[in-house]
C-alpha cells in the first residue's frame, strides 16, 4: 500500500504556467506520470549557492517546496528530490522535484 495520496489529473498546459512563474528560464521540462503527478526538471542555477557549497542546502529545497505550495493550496510536494540528466544529448546534470495536486474530494 502506498503512502502517497491520489492525485488529481491536470493537463500539462495548465500546470506549465505555474512552474514557469517559479523557475523562469531555469525550467528545462515538466514531465507527467500516469498517476497524475509531475516532475519539474530545472537548472541548478535556480539556486544561489552560498560560499563554497556545491549543492543547494536543505533549507533552500524547503523554501522551494513552500513556494510551490503557496501557488496552489492543493499541491502535494514529494519529500524526495535530486539530480537527473538534463537531456539525452548532453551529460549536464539538472535538478528535479516531484509534485502533484490532491484529489478534490468535494
Amino acid at each position: 500500500m502506498s503512502d502517497l495520496p491520489e492525485f488529481q489529473k491536470r493537463a500539462i498546459h495548465k500546470v506549465q504556467p505555474l512552474v514557469h512563474q517559479i523557475f523562469g528560464s531555469n525550467l528545462i521540462r515538466l514531465d507527467t506520470f500516469d498517476d497524475g503527478h509531475f516532475r519539474v526538471v530545472f537548472r541548478p542555477s535556480h539556486f544561489v549557492l552560498q560560499g563554497d557549497a556545491t549543492e543547494p542546502s536543505k533549507s533552500q529545497w524547503s523554501t522551494l517546496k513552500k513556494q510551490l505550495k503557496r501557488r496552489d493550496h492543493q499541491i502535494f510536494v514529494f519529500k524526495e528530490y535530486g539530480t537527473v540528466p538534463c537531456n539525452a544529448e548532453t551529460d549536464a546534470t539538472c535538478l528535479y522535484l516531484d509534485f502533484g495536486f490532491f484529489l478534490d474530494m468535494m
